[in-house]
């Protein structure tokens, strides 16, 4: 859960729209959207694709994809960022790739016929061209390997690889919370020069199973799989450098024995050195050190500690004639940009203030420039920016009270932004470097979109009740009668720096349907969501739930204050984690929230993964009451109202087991609540499944919020 999975889309937010049409003395009504409309992908026109922009071709043009009339295929075209001109695109020849057919690596080159690399019976994984495209590393059987294309030579570099010692294959919770799924699991590196590979090595000999029953066929059967839990023992690693050619791995510096961590390494551009991050268990103290392949000596280069918990940095971007290298980091409460030497002392801090950076995106040595996306006019938009290097002046290059999301070209001279508000439709546009317009390329409103009532999403702060200012977005229903109340129902993720509120255009159209069946949309963040910088994240740290509930309380109190809401049908939904702070809704803030649909929720976090806990809750025998109070069955004698609990019985990230034990504790109190599971399913799910999953869940809120029967046009295929 390196950011726990978000179960429900953003609700959209609302004020009727109604506007008359005046023809002499002919008034003429806006139509309400249809069922079919909304659900069936019937046409509305409410909306137009914007232009197909795939990449840029150039400094000078971006590729956008473009329908042939006459041959009906999709064809990329090639548009001259100045003018706008447009040419059919002929790509150039792809160099070499490899593929996977069955089990076994193939190496294919253009023109030339596919060659088969390995023919084993066991299944090679994440097979990976080297640099200089002459060898592909993979793992089999959890050993680590290379093969040589042009002769088939085929190298094995490591010989322990067993059901509990992996090379170059991440155990699980590396896999799920540092080097993320993206990685799929591939835990080895090339060297630039193509010489050496860098891996990790891991032990999960000490490592608890937890096994997960599937019902499948006659018998069933378990799924093992080694899951450290919060203080449980993690695996031993060790981080190696091999070269290419095999022979003895080079081990970095470190005792495998020790309590710790490491990040993902970054091989020196010169090769020279592999730099890799570390932390101790605390996860309060980031090093960086650079290591010799040829001896596995370390030398430290950067060091930072936090009160708290310290993130990894997620790039570590090296600037050119080893003048250094550029990372973002919060120690200060808000994530900025930060440049060192190379030998680990700081030159310059490149940004400041009570604003957050989010993404390095481009450095431009030549220029002295290095352009950012930042959440600096507004906690709840993201523009871009560029900073000087020699004199610190931040410019900003986006315009108006938008959202921005970038696409900037290779050199920086142009960026196509693509724009929107919460009440305005996404637009793309074309500038320069310096923030002027070249043109604009497409509007997404559509020509009927003024012709239909649409809910727009309107942005509100409150107040916490230590006097923080937040923002949520509300969405009343359309056609509102005076002096009727409405039911709420808040649509909530809630984990650390991952919040869903934003000022931008939300085109699902789901949301109108509530709007129509007359329920106020609202979605809320708290301190911890991103929008206080890592400033609003430090509350949270060893009771992670406490303040976040008691933000999303402090809302719903505001909200059951207004004379238009209902404040018996104040509802919560969420999942993974906005399952545990649906559960915490109906449990610790009971008085305040009456029903709740929570999906593959965490109930206690000791049966969460020791990584992603522990950053935020120390361990348990560090934090007993902690642990305890953050527990949903901590407070499950407070429960009254309704509560829906759904969870995949294979659900290996948040175990079924939380669902399991919160259910044990309702009865055992004589509780009345609902349980729906979904067997064979993983954390969420799709398909058949999730038609099910929707329908139950529709029909909840028309049970209890709407108290009208359940259409049936839901059932219709």
């Amino acid at each position: 859960m390196r950011r726990l999975q978000r179960f429900m889309p953003a609700c959209l937010t609302s004020l009727a729209v109604f506007s008359l049409s005046w023809h002499g003395l002919h008034a003429q009504e806006k139509k309400d959207l249809t069922f079919e409309q909304i659900f069936k992908g019937a046409k509305t026109a409410l909306a137009k694709p914007l232009p197909a922009i795939i990449n840029w071709a150039d400094e000078n043009s971006y590729l956008e994809m473009r329908m042939d009339s006459s041959s009906r295929r999709s064809q990329a075209w090639k548009i001259d960022a100045r003018t706008g001109k447009a040419t059919i695109y002929t790509a150039p020849v792809e160099g070499p790739a490899v593929a996977m057919r069955n089990k076994d690596i193939f190496y294919l080159a253009p023109g030339k016929p596919e060659v088969r690399l390995t023919n084993d019976t066991l299944v090679e994984k994440n097979p990976t061209l080297s640099p200089n495209g002459k060898y592909v590393a993979f793992t089999r059987n959890n050993d680590l390997y290379s093969v040589e294309i042009t002769s088939g030579k085929e190298t094995r570099y490591t010989t322990d690889g067993s059901d509990v010692v992996y090379n170059g294959w991440a155990s699980w919770v590396y896999y799920e919370e540092i080097l993320g799924r993206p990685s799929r699991y591939r835990a080895f590196w090339w060297s630039p020069d193509s010489k050496q590979i860098a891996y990790m090595h891991f032990n999960d000999t000490k490592v608890p199973i937890f096994p997960i029953y599937s019902e499948t066929g006659q018998h069933g059967y378990l799924e093992n799989t080694r899951y450290p839990k919060a203080g449980d023992h993690n695996p031993e690693v060790k981080l190696g450098m091999v070269p290419v050619t095999g022979g003895n791995t080079v081990w970095a510096d470190f005792n495998e024995k020790d309590d710790q961590y490491f990040g993902t390494p970054y091989w020196s551009p010169d090769a020279k050195s592999l730099w890799i991050q570390w932390m101790p268990r605390d996860q309060n103290n980031l090093k960086i050190y650079s290591i010799d392949p040829q001896t596995g000596n370390k030398k430290e280069v950067y060091d930072e500690k936090q009160k708290t918990w310290i993130d990894w940095f997620e790039d570590l971007p090296f600037l050119e004639k080893n003048k250094g290298f550029i990372i973002k980091s919060d120690k200060t409460g808000w994530a900025h940009l930060y440049w060192y030497n190379t030998d680990g002392s700081l030159k310059k801090q490149l940004t400041s203030g009570n604003w957050t950076v989010n993404d390095l995106v481009q450095i431009d040595e030549k220029n002295q420039v290095v352009y950012f996306t930042a959440r600096k006019e507004a906690s709840t938009r993201f523009d871009l920016y560029k900073v000087s290097i020699k004199n610190g002046t931040v410019t900003r290059l986006t315009f108006g009270d938008y959202y921005h999301s970038i696409k900037l070209s290779p050199g920086g001279k142009y960026f196509i932004t693509t724009y929107s508000n919460l009440s305005t439709p996404t637009r793309m546009a074309l500038l320069d470097n310096n923030g002027k317009l070249i043109r604009e390329l497409g509007d997404s409103k559509g020509p009927e979109f003024d012709q239909y009532n649409l809910a727009i999403p309107v942005m509100h702060y409150y107040k916490t009740r230590d006097g923080l200012e937040l923002p949520m977005t509300i969405t009343k229903p359309l056609h509102m009668q005076e002096g009727k109340k409405y039911p709420v129902l808040i649509s909530i993720y809630g984990g650390p720096n991952a919040g869903t509120v934003y000022d931008s255009w939300k085109p699902t159209l789901t949301p109108q349907w509530w709007a129509q069946e007359g329920v106020i949309q609202v979605v809320i963040d708290n301190r911890a969501s991103g929008q206080l910088g890592k400033m609003g994240m430090n509350y949270i740290h060893r009771k992670l739930g406490i303040h976040e509930i008691e933000d999303y309380m402090d809302a719903a109190t505001w909200l059951r204050a207004q004379p238009w809401v209902d404040d018996t049908k104040i509802a919560m939904t969420g999942g993974s984690f906005g399952g545990y702070m649906t559960c915490m809704a109906l449990t610790y803030g009971a008085d305040v929230f009456n029903y709740g649909m929570a999906n593959f929720s965490v109930t206690d976090w000791q049966l969460y993964d020791s990584h992603y806990t522990e950053r935020y809750m120390d361990t348990p025998a560090d934090n007993p009451e902690g642990y305890k109070i953050t527990a949903v069955m901590t407070h499950a004698d407070k429960y009254k109202g309704l509560l829906r609990i759904v969870h995949g019985t294979m659900d290996d990230n948040v175990h079924m087991q939380n669902s399991i034990q919160l259910i044990d504790k309702l009865e055992n109190l004589g509780k009345h609540f609902e349980f729906m599971l979904y067997p064979g399913e993983r954390h969420g799910w799709g398909g058949i499944k999730s038609v099910h999953s929707t329908n139950e869940a529709n029909r909840f809120i028309y049970t209890n919020l709407l108290n009208k029967p359940f259409p049936q046009l839901f059932m219709q295929k």
